[in-house]
């Protein structure tokens, strides 16, 4: 966190260059300086690589999901339920 002296200095410089060139607060708003920022990128989804009939999916990455392990120990190729 800043101390109570960087934050007075930070405020100086910011009114110093505002001087400098000549900017105003409306001017400043109206280019969106003081609106939200925008929100973080949401983490992109895995694709699924895996479905089966009952619409349980599995994105091939970590361990097999238990209805793909009970699937193949009941003789069932993997391959079987690969999307696309």
């Amino acid at each position: 966190m800043t101390t109570k002296t960087e934050r007075a200095e930070a405020i100086c410089w910011i009114q110093a260059q505002m001087a400098d060139y000549g900017l105003t607060m409306e001017e400043l708003g109206a280019a969106g300086c003081f609106d939200p920022p925008p929100p973080p990128p949401s983490p992109a989804a895995a694709p699924v690589c895996y479905r089966n009939a009952e619409g349980l999916t599995w994105d091939g990455q970590g361990e097999m999901p238990s209805w793909l392990k009970r699937a193949v120990n009941a003789g069932q190729s993997v391959e079987f339920f690969r999307v696309g």
